[in-house]
């Protein structure tokens, strides 16, 4: 994918060096280990402004947490000197990455998602990343398509009539990664970071969901 962990260590002293920010070097471990797509994200507007969200609606429904229209993605592959362009024109943008392509999303509260991951590594079932946002949700990388195979999958598994906070997000969804912060809450943080055997290639949905589900079903 265009770089090696020594590549990143090296890359990591050069941004530090180029004063390239935080944000410059995440972006570039997405696309260049991981191989994720990465979309600057629009940031809350300043309080004396009068608008909630810099891109300028004024009834914006999730200021600072969705695509900036007039920004161009970084793609799969990009260098941090291709990153630092496009964070140069939207200095201090919140990192978001586009559900539905590398990996589709198992969203669960996070007492939920704590307690599982916990039982899920016991089990020494294959784990993907899984990201704990400043709202109290835990996000499992899965397999892409996973959020379109959901109610067949809980269905067979016998969790279809159950009330479960446990949702999927696919294509058309974008989540906040680290080291991004939501307004006013903190940031988004990993339970469980992207490694080397898991980072680009998600575990399916299938293996994870019966543990999610009964977790969820418990915690109730």
């Amino acid at each position: 994918m265009g770089f090696t962990i020594g590549g990143i260590r090296e890359m990591r002293s050069g941004s530090r060096r180029r004063g390239r920010t935080t944000e410059c070097t995440a972006v570039a471990e997405y696309t260049g280990l991981w191989g994720w797509d990465v979309v600057p994200g629009a940031v809350p507007a300043a309080r004396a402004s009068g608008a909630q969200c810099t891109c300028g609606e004024p009834d914006c429904a999730s200021p600072g947490a969705h695509p900036l229209a007039f920004s161009p993605e970084v793609s799969a592959g990009a260098t941090l000197d291709d990153v630092a362009k496009v964070w140069s024109e939207v200095p201090g943008a919140p990192v978001l990455l586009p559900v539905g392509r590398g990996f589709d999303i198992i969203d669960v509260a996070e007492p939920a998602g704590s307690r599982a991951l916990v039982r899920l590594e016991r089990m020494g079932l294959p784990l993907g990343p899984v990201m704990a946002t400043p709202e109290g949700r835990a996000h499992f990388l899965v397999a892409p398509g996973a959020a379109a195979e959901l109610p067949e999958l809980l269905y067979r598994m016998g969790w279809d009539d159950a009330d479960l906070d446990l949702h999927g997000l696919g294509p058309g969804a974008y989540v906040m990664a680290p080291p991004s912060e939501v307004a006013g809450l903190g940031p988004v943080r990993w339970l469980r970071p992207p490694s080397l055997d898991t980072g680009a290639e998600p575990p399916p949905a299938r293996l994870l969901l019966g543990t999610l589900a009964y977790i969820c079903h418990r915690l109730a």
